[in-house]
């Protein structure tokens, strides 16, 4: 008995043992690879306390890394307006940044991507790494979703343009991303969000918010056919529909060709990456751990 007694409490000394040195080889890693912070920002109708599985999927590939999921514009106050959304994302990412010598990494998730891209364009002094892109409509939006039927349930996509593109639309989030490829003129002229971070109509500040959003050092595009509600999913990579509700890709949309905010700039220096991946749908990207691994898990290094 003493001797069965004396193996279980050396196995537990084992067991403590081995714990004790993960954990030290896992702090010395941490100090030695230097993980930068990563910064999370939701989508729509989305809160931080969503997101803890990408939490765990990071520290248990990077441990030690400091992840902050930032805990504004919950649920329905997601619908605020995207530039509202940008200044009060921004104040609460910007600290983050100061007390990164060597940059920070940016996953944002859905809407969240239109934010970030945002404040990466209005922030002179960011000093973000990578910028992974989420299944974010980063084209816009045009497609009857059960988002858009719960939002505008006496709308179909093919009439919201009388509402988004008013002073009144604009005031809801996902009217600042609304694309209809049927009223171009009308888009150009009412979109107070996306028309003018992709320089699209005149803006005094275009050269610079371009500068400043070359500033990354890596563009990650993920998204996917199954996605379900973001349309087209192409819009996760920058393709969009032409007035035939064809999908044009990125590399023929007119704001890559003139390279309006520097998406041609950054797949000439070799820093975009594009991730395609089937049978995932929208409120999943986050929770996936193959989607982490196989788009995300190289770039937050």
């Amino acid at each position: 008995m003493e001797g069965a007694c004396n193996r279980v409490s050396h196995q537990r000394k084992s067991g403590a043992s081995r714990l004790l040195l993960f954990l030290l080889r896992a702090s010395v890693l941490s100090a030695v690879v230097g993980y930068r912070p990563v910064i999370i920002v939701h989508g729509l109708f989305d809160s931080a306390s969503e997101f803890v599985n990408l939490q765990r999927f990071i520290n248990q590939t990077h441990p030690g890394t400091n992840v902050s999921i930032i805990d504004l514009f919950d649920r329905s106050a997601s619908l605020q307006p995207l530039w509202k959304q940008v200044e009060g994302f921004k104040d609460a990412i910007y600290p983050i940044m100061q007390n990164a010598a060597d940059g920070v990494h940016l996953i944002c998730y859905s809407q969240g991507g239109l934010v970030c891209r945002g404040i990466l364009s209005t922030l002179s002094n960011h000093n973000v790494h990578s910028f992974i892109s989420l299944s974010s409509p980063q084209a816009g939006q045009y497609g009857d979703t059960d988002y858009l039927k719960y939002l505008f349930p006496q709308f179909v996509k093919s009439n919201l343009f009388h509402l988004c593109y008013t002073s009144v639309g604009q005031r809801i989030s996902i009217c600042n991303y609304w694309n209809d490829p049927h009223h171009r003129d009308i888009y150009l002229n009412g979109s107070s969000y996306l028309a003018v971070l992709n320089n699209e109509r005149p803006n005094p500040n275009a050269t610079q918010w371009k500068n400043n959003f070359l500033r990354i050092n890596k563009l990650v595009l993920i998204g996917g056919p199954d996605d379900g509600v973001i349309t087209p999913w192409q819009s996760s990579q920058f393709g969009f529909f032409n007035e035939n509700e064809t999908v044009v890709e990125m590399k023929n949309q007119e704001v890559y060709l003139r390279d309006t905010f520097g998406l041609k700039t950054l797949q000439a220096r070799g820093d975009m990456v594009l991730c395609a991946m089937a049978g995932v749908v929208h409120t999943q990207w986050h929770s996936n751990q193959t989607v982490f691994t196989t788009c995300m898990e190289k770039w937050l290094t």
